[in-house]
């Protein structure tokens, strides 16, 4: 009689096992400000963007209550102060925008290195987006004393539906209580789109993250001067980003030399998480990126 099979290994995220839920749930661990650990909040790569999952979002840019991410940088005593005539109080302005975020690391490597610049990192996954929550507030719980990672967070959204809905165009003028002097306020600076989901096939194309449609939301919320970062591992990805911003009338691509000294694009290297898995395989990387040009006189 042939023995049995030997039985399946249980899976390392602790799903089958219940230590995953014990994981996210354990109180102690959070009092103690320790980093949540990854294998606890893994989720499968793909998920469809057409889908309806369930998400929460403003009706406009102005509904959005950055308070609840930043609340360092929009203390509760400022919301409804009033402001003298002919004097104006800094507006503080989410400046980067990390469209698929993953697990945070771009974000949280750009945090010390940019302390005064507000940075969302944006994620459509519910457990992966949890896992980044959790990781930013164990962050700042550990460096309370520097108030460091004050300028991070992660908000769960479907960027390719309700990029519009949360950022307002790139700059907005406006005359603040009767003042006769406008002022004009530039927001977005840089988008990152880091080792998004190539969508192989060609029916799947349409689900990817650079369109010409997307490319005109991207124009849309950027300033001008702004940048968009992009990098990839699959060369046929990359040449699809290419030609669509190359394409684009806004967008004009950086030369090597530019992006030479800019930090961003050595964080966007080396520290995300997909970048660490490709340098351990020692596969490529293509990194491109654009900067939007000024819009044009009508």
């Amino acid at each position: 009689m042939a023995s049995p099979p030997p039985p399946k290994r249980q899976k390392q995220s602790g799903q089958r096992t219940g230590l995953r839920e014990k994981h996210r749930k354990n109180t102690e661990r959070k009092e103690e400000a320790k980093l949540p650990q990854k294998k606890y909040y893994r989720q499968r790569a793909h998920a469809n963007p057409f889908s309806d999952h369930q998400l929460v979002y403003p009706s406009c840019p102005k509904e959005m209550v950055w308070a609840n991410h930043f609340p360092k940088f929009f203390p509760a005593a400022v919301d409804g102060a009033t402001v003298e005539a002919g004097t104006y109080s800094k507006k503080v302005e989410v400046e980067v925008a990390d469209i698929g975020c993953g697990f945070g690391g771009l974000i949280v490597s750009l945090a010390p290195k940019l302390p005064d610049t507000l940075m969302l990192g944006m994620e459509i996954r519910t457990q992966v987006t949890e896992y980044v929550d959790e990781r930013i507030k164990a962050l700042r719980t550990q460096h309370k004393a520097e108030g460091m990672y004050q300028n991070i967070s992660v908000l769960r959204a479907n960027t390719m539906k309700f990029l519009p809905n949360i950022f307002e165009k790139h700059q907005v003028s406006f005359a603040p209580f009767g003042i006769s002097k406008v002022l004009t306020v530039y927001k977005l600076n840089k988008i990152f789109i880091c080792f998004p989901d190539p969508h192989f096939k060609s029916r799947k194309h349409k689900a990817r993250i650079v369109s010409p449609t997307l490319g005109a939301e991207y124009a849309y919320i950027l300033r001008p001067s702004g940048i968009v970062y992009t990098i990839t591992d699959v060369e046929d990805l990359y040449k699809w980003m290419a030609k669509h911003f190359d394409d684009h009338p806004l967008f004009e691509r950086l030369t090597e030399g530019e992006l030479e000294g800019d930090i961003c694009v050595d964080v966007m290297k080396v520290d995300t998480e997909e970048g660490k898995k490709v340098e351990r395989n020692n596969g490529r990387k293509f990194v491109a990126c654009w900067r939007r040009t000024e819009d044009p006189e009508w």
